[in-house]
């Protein structure tokens, strides 16, 4: 796992959407961005990209972000590449199912492009590696 978040995968349908965060986080953030249209778009591009992090949309036509997460964890040079969502369904009970999927984090959308950058640095800094967090579980119950 890089310590650096530098390469970001971003999939999302909506243009409008997509060209401002995409502003945002190569003008503002800095970032190296892959950008996908939709969930096979990525899965097409993601292995060769090689991104840090995915930055995943959740609501998309044809194949929506939690069945593109669950083809990406298939892909196994993409298994453990971290994965926020960034959605509208952002209700409570909503974040807890997404984050009982695996993604690091969720964003709710609106979001804004003047934060988005700083907000991703936080959740990858906030990050856990796997098998650290392994060896914490299983030194505080041993």
């Amino acid at each position: 796992m890089s310590d650096e978040l530098k390469r970001i995968t971003y999939v999302e349908d909506e243009p409008d959407i997509r060209a401002v965060a995409e502003l945002a986080l190569t003008q503002i953030g800095g970032f190296e961005l892959d950008v996908c249209v939709d969930g096979f778009d990525a899965l097409r591009k993601t292995p060769e990209f090689r991104p840090d992090l995915i930055l995943l949309d959740v609501m998309m036509p044809g194949m929506d972000g939690t069945e593109t997460l669950a083809k990406l964890r298939e892909i196994p040079e993409l298994a453990d590449i971290p994965v926020v969502f960034m959605t509208a369904k952002a209700q409570r009970h909503e974040i807890a199912a997404f984050l009982e999927l695996g993604v690091l984090s969720v964003i709710p959308k609106p979001f804004d492009p003047m934060t988005l950058s700083s907000e991703l640095k936080d959740i990858w800094n906030m990050r856990v590696p796997r098998d650290q967090g392994v060896r914490d579980h299983a030194e505080r119950t041993a």
